[in-house]
């Protein structure tokens, strides 16, 4: 059957597929959507996709991304930010929701990924021991571990307050509840552990 189908065309099918979350019929329509459209389309994505290595690294301080000619990112250089509070993440995009609430004032810290043994990520393979050096040059005061609800978000977070339990620095993470509107008998053991745990007085 793919002998009916152009090689370049079955070449993109392919590629498009290896994108995580893709299946093949949905790189096909994505394929065969680029064939038909304008050919400044394929152009643009095509250039997109050469520059994303090439101008795109990461901050040697925090992790995050940013443009090639910068040195470090202009978020930790900001001098109305406060250095001694770091938000951890897991990716760099989780910056991006923390930044649309327009309330947080600290820098942050990219780990690069969860701790999971399923999928073969081991301690060693995130950026703990770059935290650990961070929290004793810029002198943190508090860490806010934004990790996921899940299993790995926990044991990450598990991790690195006991890698840091000798520092004098406060150790907090985003509070858990129940999203407005969820049914008890919707929500999951941990959301609703951390519920249970974050209670407030009425």
């Amino acid at each position: 059957m793919r002998s009916v189908i152009p090689p370049p065309l079955a070449q993109l099918i392919e590629a498009i597929a290896a994108l995580p979350g893709v299946g093949p019929r949905t790189a096909e329509r994505y394929a065969y959507f680029l064939l038909k459209a304008d050919p400044a389309k394929s152009t643009q994505l095509a250039s997109a996709l050469t520059l994303l290595h090439a101008k795109i690294k990461y901050c040697p301080k925090t992790f995050a991304l940013i443009d090639s000619s910068q040195t470090v990112s202009s978020l930790y250089l900001d001098p109305k930010r406060d250095k001694k509070l770091v938000a951890v993440v897991a990716d760099p995009f989780d910056i991006m929701a923390i930044e649309k609430t327009g309330t947080f004032n600290g820098t942050y810290h990219v780990l690069g990924g969860l701790v999971s043994p399923i999928e073969g990520v081991d301690p060693d393979q995130l950026r703990i021991k770059e935290l650990i050096k961070r929290v004793d040059e810029d002198k943190v005061s508090e860490l806010i571990l934004a990790t996921n609800a899940s299993v790995e978000g926990e044991s990450t977070t598990l991790l690195i307050a006991q890698k840091l339990n000798k520092r004098k620095i406060k150790i907090t993470r985003l509070a858990r509840g129940l999203p407005v509107g969820l049914d008890l008998e919707y929500a999951d053991q941990i959301t609703l552990t951390r519920a249970l745990e974050g209670r407030q007085k009425i």
